[in-house]
């Protein structure tokens, strides 16, 4: 055979093995960039920064349930059932307001939302309010709308080696959807982990002023009214989570309770303005103090997300206009009490430095 002839043939072979590749990747989707599950399988979720953009554009869904890590261990079931709507996941680790409010703007470019189950956590309000996608290393080809880079989804080798048949077996294992991002199967909630991992500031800093991150706290604010101004028709159900009463300490050593006090303060006055708002705070609630229940000092056990959403639905732990200031008052004295009553029940648990 002449080398021009070898050539032309193995271009061949080569076109429709690459061709084939990408037929394959297309056909199953695994990231759902293209489409929802074809074949009966099951949307199997776990990768939320390879995943979760798909599932926003691509899948029916009226409700989603908006957050951080925390956030992940929610059963989207749940919430149908409590709700009487259709809902998935939005979520990103660390739940910074840009990047959440982006997925919102996503998912509102081919959805009609009913419900949005919004997750604040304190630190989001003094994140820096731009996104982050592209600076923490997410695969953009799968964010922008760019199909010229679609070649770095359809011949990745991980996605036809790896992730294809994990959603396969996945599906044949009857995987529920529900559990979307889920990671608590795979984690221990007890008082004894938790101590073990709390790195307690050895330095008490002095506390800051409630104004420290003002700039950050407005930008931030403005993002999520703008969102609720902009639909007027969606119904908001914004939710403080309990983090531990470790997770507070640390905030009082650091010099970071009274902005982190103010900032929910002045976001929670800012969001109820808005008739389609309702706004709930869990920080106080019993779960706190009970190590048990936690992995580390923010990151709780499931029943507690169950919890939240049935109190949510039932109205309770709710925060109103009139009742702002005597929320976060209360929430002050809260964690000042547990620095005081608390704590030192701990103190000679601690790890060493």
């Amino acid at each position: 055979m002449s080398p021009a002839r070898f050539l032309k043939k193995f271009l061949a072979v080569a076109a429709v093995l690459l061709a084939a590749c990408c037929l394959l990747v297309f056909v199953f989707d695994p990231f759902f960039h293209y489409h929802r599950p074809w074949f009966g399988l099951k949307a199997v979720l776990s990768d939320k920064e390879y995943q979760c953009v798909g599932t926003l554009r691509n899948f029916d869904y009226d409700s989603l349930i908006v957050g951080s890590s925390v956030t992940e261990n929610n059963n989207n079931g749940w919430y149908d059932s409590l709700f009487g709507c259709r809902a998935i996941k939005a979520v990103r680790s660390y739940g910074a307001t840009a990047d959440l409010c982006w997925m919102l703007d996503t998912a509102e470019e081919n959805h009609s939302l009913r419900y949005v189950f919004y997750n604040i956590d304190p630190p989001s309000l003094w994140a820096d309010p731009h996104t982050t996608f592209a600076s923490s290393g997410c695969p953009m080809y799968l964010y922008d709308r760019n199909p010229l880079n679609d070649y770095k989804y359809l011949l990745n080798k991980d996605v036809l080696l790896e992730k294809i048949p994990y959603m396969i077996l996945k599906s044949l294992q009857g995987y529920d959807e529900n559990e979307s991002y889920n990671w608590w199967q795979s984690k221990t909630f007890s008082e004894k982990d938790m101590l073990s991992r709390y790195e307690r500031p050895q330095n008490i800093v002095s506390m800051q002023p409630e104004n420290a991150k003002q700039d950050a706290l407005d930008a931030n604010i403005k993002l999520l009214t703008d969102q609720v101004a902009a639909h007027p028709d969606t119904q908001y159900y914004f939710f403080f989570p309990p983090y531990s009463v470790l997770w507070w300490d640390a905030s009082i050593r650091n010099g970071e309770r009274d902005f982190t006090v103010y900032n929910e303060r002045s976001c929670m006055k800012a969001l109820l303005a808005y008739p389609n708002v309702r706004v709930f705070c869990f920080q106080m609630q019993d779960s706190v103090t009970d190590l048990n229940t936690y992995m580390d000092v923010l990151h709780f056990s499931p029943e507690i997300n169950r919890q939240m959403a049935e109190d949510m639905a039932a109205g309770k732990m709710e925060v109103t206009a009139a009742t702002v200031d005597e929320t976060a008052d209360a929430l002050k004295a809260c964690t000042e009490k547990w620095e005081k009553e608390v704590i030192p029940l701990y103190e000679d648990r601690f790890p060493d430095p």
